[in-house]
């Protein structure tokens, strides 16, 4: 890069495993269920290493009854 400048690397947190714990201990093939996708799936969003498609992260958050923001967090770190 020009004049030395670092690219920002983007990370995207989450707060699906407090969320599932705080309603009734959800398990992750019980929120997969809700959303139509793999607890795999959920395992890996979980895990941080893989970002849901925005329809996705909306039926996530509907699922908890919160706004997108309160499950996902974007931080950019540079």
């Amino acid at each position: 890069m020009a004049g030395g400048a670092k690219m920002a690397t983007n990370e995207l947190k989450n707060q699906i495993r407090r969320l599932r714990f705080e309603n009734g201990e959800m398990t992750q093939q019980q929120l997969a269920d809700r959303v139509g996708v793999t607890r795999q799936t959920i395992l890996a969003i979980e895990a941080g290493k893989y970002a849901p498609s925005l329809p996705l992260a909306f039926r996530i958050a509907r699922t908890f009854s919160v706004k997108v923001e309160d499950v996902f967090q974007y931080q950019e770190i540079a």
